[in-house]
């Protein structure tokens, strides 16, 4: 992040005025001064044990940085726009300067202008990848729904075509269950590192500082966009002045700011994917290989199943056999708890129920409900009844029943003995909450024969019993 540099005593001026400035008792100062010809930021923390004072540097302190910084405008390297001062009350000094390397806090980040007029007065050969993008993006990754489909509706008049990118990412749907397992893997293991899954989505953050998102959307087709840490593209094209690669040529009109990584408004994105009809498009893209530090190890089955066995800590065959299991039930939606206890266990070592979330938000969770318990049924019905005002005349609710059938309850109040009824309320409720009225006018049986197939077509096919 950050060049460092002797230069400095504690016989500087900077370090007495710091020294100086401190309150009572102080015992180290750590002071950050951003500068840029348009402004400066700074501030300095004085600390005693655990006890932490922040104050404004002194103007003296900041016109002593601003002669600092004048001088280093005459090096080799150029002004520095961030320095980091470390003062010990007994006489330790470290100061770091800071060219970019990495982005600034956002508490130490001018406006672009500020920049832009910096680099006026001090021209620079080049700049952070990150920086040029913050100054000069200009918009141009943005892509609305109304820029994307006059986009869409000129490439097709000039026959611009997206390329086929056949072979080099998984399918979709297969990328999908292998993103989610990573996921579920690491939630499973409580680290802050790792793929996450959200409704419709997938997000990763690599250690690489590249990332990417996978939006899933419907009619089976999907967008795969991010960017690599100072791609060489963006770099030509932010300091050599070379073409913004047109990354949605031939896109789709769906493929739109909302559906797009955020890197994208920062004018960071290097990589954009769609999944239509079966197949990864692309425009002018690099390859996967070069994007595969923004993704999360989805290549293959083994190399899901060995970044899960890693965090498990755990080689041996039935830990294998069962992660094999894991992405087959995850492939077929029906993941389930115990699915993942054949994995991590059940000692409490790795967090099952976050795991098992991840799965949920990727929509690979087996949605088979657990049996309603016949109270709650009951208790449903009558919460039913009397919120929609049915008259009860006769139908006193304190008298309803369940009756279990395969994938639910039949609630009704019984006939007094000697009494025939014709037309009266019966419920049917299934185990997923789905609550139908009925009467006695339509069999019982038939009644449940098509409840029960509808509550198939709902979940898949099931064959259970009460």
């Amino acid at each position: 992040m950050t060049d460092k540099m002797g230069g400095l005593t504690a016989e500087h001026p900077l370090a007495r005025e710091l020294a100086a400035q401190g309150p009572v008792g102080w015992q180290r100062a750590d002071a950050v001064f951003a500068v840029t010809v348009a402004g400066e930021i700074a501030g300095v923390v004085y600390s005693e044990g655990e006890q932490a004072v922040p104050m404004n540097a002194s103007e003296v302190a900041l016109a002593l940085v601003r002669e600092m910084r004048a001088a280093s405008a005459r090096s080799s390297a150029g002004p520095w726009w961030r320095m980091l001062v470390m003062l010990s009350s007994s006489g330790e000094l470290e100061v770091e300067y800071d060219y970019g390397a990495e982005p600034f806090p956002a508490g130490q980040l001018f406006a672009p202008e500020a920049y832009r007029a910096d680099l006026e007065a001090y021209p620079r050969d080049s700049v952070p990848v990150w920086l040029a993008a913050y100054i000069g993006h200009g918009d141009r990754q943005v892509r609305t729904p109304q820029v994307a489909a006059t986009q869409a509706r000129t490439d097709r008049l000039e026959q611009v075509w997206a390329v086929l990118a056949e072979n080099e990412f998984p399918p979709f749907p297969v990328m999908w269950v292998r993103w989610a397992t990573i996921a579920a893997a690491f939630v499973a293991t409580e680290s802050d590192w790792g793929p996450r899954m959200l409704p419709w989505m997938g997000i990763f953050e690599g250690s690489a500082r590249g990332g990417s998102t996978l939006y899933a959307l419907p009619a089976g087709r999907a967008v795969l966009s991010g960017g690599v840490w100072n791609a060489p593209t963006l770099d030509a094209t932010y300091n050599r002045g070379a073409p913004m690669p047109k990354l949605y040529a031939g896109a789709p009109d769906w493929v739109a700011d909302s559906v797009l990584d955020p890197r994208a408004a920062s004018g960071l994105l290097s990589f954009c994917y769609w999944w239509d009809g079966g197949h990864w498009y692309r425009g002018e893209s690099p390859s996967a290989k070069e994007s595969a530090t923004a993704v999360p190890g989805v290549w293959t089955e083994d190399t899901v199943i060995g970044i899960v066995t890693a965090l498990v800590d755990s080689t041996g065959e039935e830990v294998l056999d069962a992660t094999a299991g894991l992405l087959s039930a995850a492939a077929a939606g029906g993941v389930t708890r115990e699915t993942l206890i054949t994995v991590f266990g059940d000692d409490g070592r790795f967090d099952i129920d976050g795991a098992l979330h991840q799965y949920s938000l990727a929509g690979l969770v087996s949605t088979v409900p657990e049996q309603m318990p016949a109270p709650e049924a009951i208790a449903r019905v009558r919460d039913y009844i009397t919120g929609r005002g049915i008259d009860t005349d006769g139908y006193p609710l304190s008298q309803l029943v369940a009756d279990r059938f395969e994938v639910g309850w039949m609630v009704y109040v019984p006939v007094a003995s000697g009494e025939i009824a014709i037309g009266r309320a019966i419920f049917y409720i299934g185990d997923d909450g789905v609550l139908e009225p009925s009467s006695s006018s339509i069999a019982p049986a038939v009644y449940m024969a098509d409840f029960t197939q509808r509550f198939s077509e709902r979940h898949g096919s099931v064959t259970r019993t009460g």
